[in-house]
């Protein structure tokens, strides 16, 4: 009985040090101490608010865009990168900026769709405990430390989203999106949710939600879900002509503005 119990011991401590090996590490050990001192909080609004100005400064004269979310797993050969890569033709054809996360699998495949067509290409990457290279198609891209710095950036500049299939990070970027169009935080912006096999199942708990009453039906309209390049591109360029005009910006040689 006694070897039972330390073989089922031995076998619930390797199971322990799997999942545990398996978690990404943090950058550094953090512990349950309260607010850290003054100085330290000081020191860290000054470093958010260098990255809002770094950000700011970087991606001013990058024109309007259109931000591309997804996988950073998916690879060339999968039909999702093939997918992602024709969403950066498109764009570059209608004019727009294609901006995303700058990383590798749909987000390289939209940019690389947008470079390999003459269009501008942008890329907002994350400082992450492992590593995640900036993709080589962005002509513009600026490294953030903090994600919700990130996001700011990516939602900023932006007149349309693209949430094609991915993990956590694009569900929270979609989810995010979605929560300032609907409560006006933002402009109510065009989103398009790219996979219908991929996304019907969250279109449902979407539903789900609506007769539950914790949303609104109208929320529901805020979202275009396909399974058609054409037909998003179409629904994104029809927004955009009837709201918006593209106004250019001046560049001011005192503020040491590069074009």
């Amino acid at each position: 009985m006694i070897k039972l119990f330390g073989n089922l011991h031995l076998t619930m401590e390797a199971q322990v040090k799997q999942s545990a090996a398996a978690i990404i590490p943090p950058k550094e050990p953090v512990y349950l101490e309260g607010p850290k001192s003054r100085s330290y909080e000081l020191g860290f609004a000054f470093r958010v608010f260098r990255q809002f100005l770094k950000g700011v400064r970087t991606l001013h004269f990058v024109g309007p865009c259109i931000t591309v979310f997804g996988s950073a797993r998916y690879q060339e050969g999968h039909i999702y990168y093939s997918k992602a890569r024709e969403f950066g033709k498109l764009i570059a054809g209608l004019g727009f900026t294609t901006m995303t996360g700058g990383g590798p699998g749909i987000m390289e495949a939209a940019n690389r769709g947008a470079f390999e067509n003459g269009g501008m290409s942008v890329g907002c990457n994350i400082q992450l405990p492992f590593e995640q290279k900036t993709n080589p198609y962005v002509q513009r891209s600026i490294t953030f430390e903090h994600f919700f710095v990130r996001k700011v950036m990516l939602v900023k500049y932006s007149y349309a989203f693209i949430i094609m299939p991915g993990g956590f990070g694009t569900m929270d970027e979609f989810f995010e999106t979605l929560t300032l169009v609907q409560t006006k935080s933002i402009t109510q912006f065009p989103i398009v949710l790219f996979g219908k096999e991929y996304y019907q199942p969250l279109m449902e708990m979407i539903e789900w939600m609506a007769k539950l009453r914790t949303i609104s039906k109208e929320d529901l309209s805020l979202v275009l879900l396909t399974d058609d390049e054409q037909e998003a591109m179409a629904h994104i360029k029809t927004y955009i002509q009837k709201n918006y005009k593209v106004k250019s910006r001046k560049h001011f040689w005192w503020l040491f503005e590069k074009r």
